[in-house]
């Protein structure tokens, strides 16, 4: 099972790297129409709907009224009558669409070899050169994730475009759009590939999502016993740091302390979690009124804290320059 990515929002600044997601984070290199109209089913001898006059039609029916309750200009073929969409409007939808497909340029020298021997398997079940394409576009999803997120966001589409029913896909869609923050749209595209993969890896990141809706009580409801038991170690401490979060917005202060006192708080391992669990643990005291507690986890999670993902050097220096109630 690949290693679940943790939460990008927990501990300040967060990191939008994680571990090994199968999606875009593991694919760094090395590794009836709209408008359908019918025919009106009413007699002959009654009034024309909206006030329009007669037509001329064979059968004597009314013509089907426009949107601006004027009468349509009847088809000769008696076929029903399909409401005609402004062609600048149609050209519009295709060019954003055809936009959303060709993605931004990829260099030459990226290899869908790049893509990591899993998530090629996973588009195996695609002709080659589509493949091929659809692993370049995950490549530099992978490749621009945490540098530029948004550019790695339509890297992603553009592979969905082509791939929609694939769950790698669709876990690349996930991840680029949590690393861009739209909550909403993650969280749609995780659901996507979970129907499609059976599996709960970005449970900890679905849980954010609900968190960063305001929906605490979905975040909190991720933490059952049948999730966990899909989820790694490392992804099941990133579920406790995000579903105390969400206890915390609901002001259950000791029970999210409660839970991370579950896990390994005193760990001497440099795993990417370890920060974020005591900023998480250290901010859930603060908000409990511990305060010389929190301000000693801030310090434990500075010590270990070398690439600062979090902002516990920040936090200290407010709680330094702010006086004990």
């Amino acid at each position: 099972m690949a290693e679940s990515r943790g939460p990008r929002r927990e501990g300040g600044q967060g990191s939008s790297k994680g571990g090994a997601g199968r999606g875009a984070a593991g694919a760094g290199r090395g590794g009836k129409p709209a408008g359908q109209g019918g025919r009106d089913r009413r007699g002959s001898g009654d009034a024309p709907r909206g006030g329009s006059k007669p037509s001329d039609r064979r059968d004597g029916k009314p013509a089907p009224a426009r949107r601006d309750g004027k009468p349509q200009t009847p088809r000769r073929d008696g076929k029903p009558y399909e409401a005609r969409r402004d062609r600048r409007q149609e050209e519009g939808d295709r060019t954003a669409a055809q936009k959303i497909y060709d993605g931004p340029p990829i260099p030459d020298d990226v290899s869908a070899n790049d893509l990591d021997k899993h998530a090629r398997q996973a588009l195996q079940s695609l002709p080659e050169k589509l493949a091929d394409k659809v692993a370049r576009h995950l490549v530099m999803a992978g490749m621009l994730i945490s540098e530029d997120p948004e550019t790695a966001h339509k890297h992603a589409l553009a592979a969905r475009a082509r791939a929609t029913r694939t769950g790698l896909v669709r876990e690349a869609c996930g991840e680029t759009a949590y690393a861009c923050g739209k909550w909403a749209e993650a969280l749609s595209e995780f659901r996507a590939a979970r129907r499609m993969t059976g599996g709960y890896i970005y449970a900890p990141m679905m849980a954010d999502c609900e968190r960063a809706l305001k929906r605490p009580d979905k975040a909190i409801a991720y933490d059952t016993t049948e999730i966990r038991s899909q989820l790694d170690d490392a992804g099941q401490i990133e579920l406790s740091i995000v579903v105390a979060g969400a206890r915390r917005d609901q002001g259950q202060h000791d029970a999210a302390i409660r839970l991370l006192e579950t896990e390994p708080l005193h760990t001497k391992g440099r795993g990417e979690w370890v920060p974020r669990l005591r900023y998480a643990y250290a901010d859930s005291l603060l908000a409990a009124g511990r305060r010389d507690e929190a301000i000693e986890w801030f310090h434990r999670t500075v010590a270990v804290d070398g690439n600062k993902t979090t902002d516990a050097e920040e936090r200290l220096a407010d709680l330094d320059q702010r006086p004990q109630a």
